[in-house]
């Protein structure tokens, strides 16, 4: 069996990763696989046709400034993939470059099954890329329990949800009893998470540490410890100099994931992180800003009535957030403080966050790369 697939990024080459690795485990016959892949797929056993970073571009400007590398190496990557026949490709994640290879790929190999590994946000901004999708996608492996029904009422194509790769680290999120008497003791220990992308950390840092000096002018000194990307350490440390109140910075994954389980409470930049927060059970603030720009952008094309992903899963606003001229520090210091020193708020934020295990938890327990890997396997057989 030849299975080819094709990552943009670092969070699909880890995805690719795990895939491998169900796929290996659950196929009856050997598998040789093939694509474009990082450093985890490639310990896999991956011989990626180029490098990752060639291709692990964001934002509109540097896509711009890269343009005619990027189309190359979509050439190449459809080019190999006719070459290669494989029996099916799977694509992951990274829509603006995975996307463009499978419709190519469909022109020339119309026989040729393709799976998307990670849906689109279609639920959230620009609807009807779903329907869209139906002429060169086959099948999407969704990662949150609410994009099947989407991609459903949205015209996409088949969708099966297959579990977020959080749920598979649930043991490093949740705390032990120790760390547990840690969260209900003084000083409290604060996470702050500012974002991963310097436009994030910039605007936000600023508005953190102020927040955290009212936090601690009201509620007594408070322990902060910020989780940060290794990449923009050096602006980070920087912009922490400026706060009034100490902040200790923490570093690598398994520092990041010590913090979840100590931490009474967080403030937190909308994104991916609010999930491992909330499935580490640490009640939180959610504020973000973007520019004019973006903010107008975003306005006309949002169509969901939250950014915080574990509302959109509970289906209500359970997580406060604050974006644009709400993401004030008066205003986040209020939101903060119940969370901190207990009451209704908190309680009813514990209660929303232990229903996550229920909707994220697949029927049949399976991992998520092994549900994955059986869907990838089912469509493979479909087409033989």
């Amino acid at each position: 069996m030849k299975v080819w697939l094709v990552a943009g990024e670092d969070s699909g080459d880890q995805l690719g990763a795990k895939l491998m690795r169900g796929l290996r485990a659950l196929a009856p016959e050997p598998i040789v696989f093939g694509g474009v892949g990082g450093e985890a797929m490639e310990a896999e056993g991956l011989a990626s046709l180029f490098p990752i970073d060639d291709v692990a571009v964001m934002g509109y400007l540097p896509v711009l400034a890269r343009a005619r590398t990027l189309l190359r190496r979509i050439r190449e990557t459809v080019d190999d993939v006719v070459a290669a026949a494989p029996d099916i490709l799977v694509i992951i994640d990274s829509p603006g470059f995975t996307h463009a290879v499978a419709r190519r790929v469909r022109k020339r190999r119309p026989d040729l099954p393709i799976v998307d590994y990670v849906s689109p946000s279609v639920w959230a901004w620009r609807p009807w890329r779903a329907a869209g999708m139906r002429p060169f996608i086959d099948h999407v492996l969704a990662l949150l329990p609410f994009e099947p029904d989407a991609h459903r009422r949205l015209g996409g194509p088949a969708c099966t949800y297959v579990g977020h790769p959080l749920i598979e680290r649930l043991d490093a999120l949740r705390p032990g009893p120790s760390e547990r008497a840690q969260r209900a003791a003084a000083p409290w220990r604060l996470a702050v998470l500012p974002g991963s992308r310097r436009s994030e950390i910039e605007r936000l840092m600023p508005v953190f540490g102020r927040t955290l000096a009212l936090v601690a002018e009201r509620a007594g000194p408070v322990e902060a410890l910020l989780p940060a990307v290794s990449r923009h350490r050096a602006l980070i440390e920087r912009l922490a100099a400026a706060w009034d109140v100490p902040v200790r910075l923490v570093h690598g994954e398994a520092g990041k994931h010590a913090v979840f389980r100590q931490a009474r409470a967080a403030l937190a930049a909308s994104g991916t992180v609010t999930l491992e927060l909330a499935l580490a059970e640490v009640p939180m603030v959610v504020a973000y800003k973007v520019s004019r720009l973006e903010e107008v952008i975003a306005r006309r094309l949002i169509q969901v009535p939250t950014i915080v992903l574990p509302n959109l899963i509970l289906g209500e606003n359970a997580m406060p957030e604050f974006v644009q001229a709400d993401c004030q520090p008066e205003i986040l210091a209020e939101a903060l403080l119940p969370l901190l020193v207990g009451g209704p708020e908190r309680e009813r934020q514990v209660r929303a966050l232990e229903r996550l295990d229920d909707l994220m938890r697949l029927p049949n327990g399976a991992a998520p790369s092994e549900s994955a890997a059986q869907v990838v396997l089912a469509a493979c057989r479909r087409a033989a």
